[in-house]
């Protein structure tokens, strides 16, 4: 019987391979590499100034890198020496202003960039703006569009010829927040049937996390680390990648016999040597609370370990939870801690605070600033 055949991975739609750009010394974007497969999202993902629209700009050749190499379908189409010019790339573009033209009205606008028989012109469009729910714009001029409507026609027109890759940057930014939401899950629906490879640009964790099959988190030109959405939340690779996601509290303490402790108990650092110090970050909605018993809190448990008492000084409702911050007894900190429905205790209020060993992640000590 012939053993199975291992599975072939398809050749990527995107490659990029070491990409870097230097501007008067610095590296703007530091040896970036990365994929896209055809059909999928990935989000280039990080905090303004990082790298993260150089990137897009050097894949579309609107720039060009100093080092690296960029493919599309397994073809070389630039490596610094040589480069093919960016309308032969089949890569559309996407940016946050839009960028439509004034003097064309929507089907002039949607048809711009699409070549062939004029008959062939006119089915692409149409069948795109009835995709998009535009028919009745098809005649107006983007004055007189509304800004989601506005946003839908931008796609069209980066979709009409057809495109191996979208480029995205920051494309939902400038619409009203009622309106984000539903205008991305469509955007990201039809980019779905199209089946191009999209590389979206985005500060926002919220958007990157609803749109992205893959999430490439980007900090001072380089990408720190990049998976699934779940695995970049639940897994991330230091102290500022986990801040980005979420408010994050933070403990510090020195590791003895690879175990640190602190006035929540112990937690375990392995392979940590002795005399480091560390950081154990947890997230406000994974903490504990419990009441008050004349001075008393709950008892320890090994997954909760010890509790730790906590004044509050303040709590506000944010809508679909609670938002409480605590003067921690025992050395002054703030906590935060974040609770499902409406819970307002009053200021001054002794409450107890335990954290979750499952849901806490230990850092080699950082002075730097949570990002």
């Amino acid at each position: 019987m012939p053993e199975p055949r291992p599975d072939i991975r398809p050749e990527p739609r995107l490659q990029i391979k070491n990409l870097s750009r230097f501007y008067e010394g610095r590296a703007v974007v530091n040896d970036v590499s990365l994929t896209v497969q055809p059909g999928q999202v990935t989000c280039l993902l990080g905090p303004s100034g990082c790298g993260k629209s150089t990137t897009l700009r050097l894949i579309a050749g609107v720039d060009h890198q100093d080092q690296g190499e960029v493919y599309v379908d397994g073809q070389l189409i630039c490596d610094g020496a040589s480069t093919v010019p960016p309308e032969a790339r089949s890569i559309g573009l996407m940016f946050q202003d839009f960028a439509l033209f004034p003097h064309l009205n929507v089907a002039q606008n949607v048809g711009f960039g699409v070549s062939g028989s004029k008959a062939d012109k006119r089915q692409r469009v149409l069948a795109l703006l009835k995709r998009m729910g535009l028919m009745h714009h098809a005649k107006d001029y983007p004055h007189q569009l509304s800004g989601g409507e506005q946003q839908r026609v931008a796609l069209a027109r980066s979709l009409a010829p057809r495109p191996k890759i979208m480029l995205m940057d920051e494309p939902f930014s400038g619409l009203d927040n009622r309106l984000r939401d539903g205008i991305r899950d469509e955007t990201l629906e039809v980019l779905k049937e199209e089946g191009a490879a999209v590389l979206l640009v985005t500060h926002e964790p919220e958007e990157a996390m609803r749109m992205a099959d893959e999430i490439a988190l980007m900090r001072d030109g380089q990408i720190i680390q990049q998976g699934a959405p779940y695995n970049v939340y639940n897994a991330p690779a230091d102290k500022q990648a986990a801040a980005f996601f979420s408010d994050i509290n933070v403990i510090t303490g020195t590791v003895h016999g690879a175990l640190t402790d602190t006035a929540f108990g112990q937690f375990l650092a392995p392979g940590v040597p002795d005399g480091t110090k560390v950081d154990i970050v947890i997230r406000p909605q994974h903490i504990k609370i419990d009441f008050d018993r004349h001075g008393r809190g709950p008892n320890p448990t090994p997954q909760d370990g010890t509790p730790a008492r906590g004044v509050v000084e303040r709590a506000r409702f944010m809508g679909n939870e609670s938002l409480v911050e605590f003067r921690m007894d025992f050395d002054g900190s703030v906590m935060k801690a974040t609770i499902p429905s409406v819970f307002l205790p009053k200021a001054g209020t002794a409450l107890w605070l335990m954290i979750r060993r499952d849901r806490c992640f230990v850092f080699n000590h950082s002075k730097t600033r949570p990002a």
